[in-house]
């Protein structure tokens, strides 16, 4: 018996049944997330160390191009969520979309989709541990310590975070949110006042001069500012928390909506304002991929422990994407546990209404990144970010195409559209669709990581492929067990 059956089955007796099915995965939860833990987990993840750290590197080889790329990167990320919302309102489910894959790409796309997506905060959730430590042996009375060791307490810390409440997850992310959108408006304020006074930064005025004298707004061409847009995507990425958060919400249908739409304008004025701002203090070529740039700006104008600032809150910023990681597998995994796409004991939960099971087996991988510290901590970072990036595109895809299915069901009145939409409904997607691709595609002309990166893709294919084979009788008897529940 198919998912898609199961979920026809109720509209005889009832029409809306078969408009809005339940996801099993959805019982049980708290409803403890308010509408400021839902506005700040949305800022709080569109602002991580791609701006605080990465944007240094990115500005050595694009340029004050880069400004664009992260206005295209955050208009087709303002896409996916705008779509998911959507979907959100339509039904919201702790499940997200992978519980929307369920219902319009069948048991097969929901077990793709949540695979790759654990994939990518599994292995984002390594990143970050290794940031972490890396950030941490910044101050000398931590140099002591080995990597490792830092990456495993950073990780116990979270971990005790996430299996608490979610009312905790929810606080901790509002202040992690509140330190880093703090440091970028005060950035700006001191940005805006150099440039208004003509404060000479580095030993020259700031201004429209420094990109003019210094190669233009594309000083090394347009092929830079093309490759960078896979890690500027990558930046990005945390953006679809919302819409896992909304399903522990009490009142979805007026949270989401405004916490989407005011993503748009706070990529514009963080991402895209910021960029602007270090272009026209500094040229690209001062900046580097191993100082944040803000404290390269803040460095040259003399302030004192600059470097002290910024490295705390570049660890808050690898801090919160740990716990939004742990969160949103916990979740996603739960939803597929119960459909029997993911082992069992990801879908307990424990007294405070949390699916512990499934953050323990994302705690487990980032054990491993522990050992990988260990073993090679140089290069940890760098060889778990690349792989995080596929798991990060195939979701946004994943959305996408959901979306499209919705469209076209909402079109045939199968299902009722709610009055948040993503406008221009066939063409935003394929558009964003498309986009994400090539950004994939152009991962082939790094032959240093993005190379080896894609060579994984075949890997990944063969081990979904044979995991599937692997639980599609489990997944089978618990659409027939729903399917009798439903009919009784």
């Amino acid at each position: 018996m198919s998912k898609d059956a199961v979920q026809s089955a109720p509209a005889a007796a009832h029409p809306q049944a078969a408009q809005t099915p339940a996801d099993a995965g959805d019982a049980g939860y708290s409803k403890d997330l308010k509408a400021r833990h839902v506005n700040m987990i949305a800022i709080g993840g569109a602002i991580g160390t791609g701006l605080f750290l990465g944007a240094g590197g990115r500005l050595h080889n694009a340029g004050p191009a880069l400004a664009l790329a992260y206005l295209v990167c955050g208009v087709f990320a303002f896409f996916v969520v705008r779509a998911l919302g959507e979907l959100v309102l339509y039904r919201p489910s702790s499940g997200s979309f992978v519980s929307y894959a369920r219902e319009f790409l069948g048991e097969k796309g929901a077990y793709v989709a949540g695979w790759m997506y654990f994939l990518n905060w599994s292995t984002t959730g390594i990143a970050d541990i290794t940031a972490i430590a890396l950030y941490t042996h910044y101050w000398s009375m931590f140099t002591s310590i080995p990597q490792w060791v830092l990456a495993l307490i950073a990780l116990a810390v979270v971990l005790a975070v996430n299996l608490i409440s979610v009312k905790i997850f929810g606080e901790m992310e509002f202040w992690f949110a509140i330190i880093k959108v703090a440091t970028l408006v005060s950035f700006m304020f001191v940005g805006i006042f150099l440039l208004a006074t003509q404060h000479e930064v580095g030993g020259q005025k700031p201004g429209l001069s420094v990109v003019t004298d210094h190669g233009g707004v594309f000083p090394h061409g347009m092929m830079p500012v093309v490759l960078v847009m896979q890690g500027v995507i990558f930046a990005y990425a945390a953006l679809e928390l919302v819409g896992v958060a909304a399903g522990e919400t009490a009142e979805p249908e007026k949270i989401v909506p405004r916490a989407v739409n005011s993503i748009m304008w706070r990529v514009g004025l963080f991402y895209v304002g910021s960029v602007v701002l270090l272009a026209l203090l500094l040229p690209g070529s001062v900046y580097s991929a191993d100082q944040s740039p803000f404290v390269t700006v803040l460095s040259k104008i003399g302030v004192p422990a600059a470097g002290d600032v910024m490295n705390l809150v570049v660890l808050t910023a690898a801090m919160s994407s740990l716990n939004s990681g742990l969160y949103s597998t916990g979740r996603i995994l739960r939803s597929m546990a119960m459909a029997g796409s993911a082992p069992k004991f990801t879908a307990r939960m424990n007294r405070s209404q949390v699916p512990y099971g499934g953050i323990l087996l994302t705690c487990a991988v980032c054990v491993l990144g522990v050992g990988l510290n260990y073993l090679m901590p140089s290069q940890a970072f760098e060889i778990v970010l690349n792989v995080a990036s596929l798991g990060i595109i195939s979701t946004w895809v994943i959305i996408m195409i959901c979306h499209l299915v919705f469209v076209r069901r909402a079109r045939a009145g199968l299902v009722t559209r709610p009055h948040f939409q993503l406008k221009f409904s066939p063409v935003t997607e394929i558009a964003t669709i498309v986009f994400l691709l090539v950004c994939l595609g152009m991962m082939w002309n790094d032959p240093e990581v993005g190379r080896k990166t894609l060579l994984l893709i075949p890997v990944i294919a063969l081990l979904l492929v044979g995991g599937w084979f692997g639980v599609r009788r489990r997944v089978s008897r618990e659409a027939d067990e729903e399917l009798s529940q439903l009919t009784k």
